[in-house]
């Protein structure tokens, strides 16, 4: 296996021991492959995604352009399943890049984190 994938793992499994989603405070489950983002409302009393949004079907646009657009579309998923607060999992990547900029569009659009 990849060291950056290992250690990325290490990380995630760190990051979740510390952190759980309720209906009430759901988790904000975010993961970017090479060339997608996806991001997740997740309920883990349940284990059930309430509300989830990807960058597949946006065709236009840089990576970051598109990470604006799925903070967007998950704030707005949130705010139809009346949720307003959200506890952030970065799933292990850093926090910059794309997985900011999606943090900081969803804050914009009013979910607090």
């Amino acid at each position: 296996m990849n060291i950056k994938v290992e250690k990325r793992n290490r990380l995630k499994k760190r990051i979740r021991s510390k952190i759980f989603g309720t209906k009430e405070i759901p988790r904000l489950s975010v993961y970017r492959s090479n060339k997608f983002i996806y991001a997740q409302l997740i309920d883990d009393d349940k284990n059930k995604t309430l509300a989830s949004a990807s960058d597949i079907k946006i065709k236009k646009g840089t990576k970051q352009e598109r990470a604006v657009k799925v903070g967007e579309a998950i704030a707005e998923a949130a705010k139809k399943a009346k949720i307003n607060k959200v506890i952030f999992d970065r799933n292990g990547f850093k926090y910059t890049g794309r997985i900011m900029v999606l943090a900081q569009e969803a804050r914009k659009k009013g979910l607090k984190f």
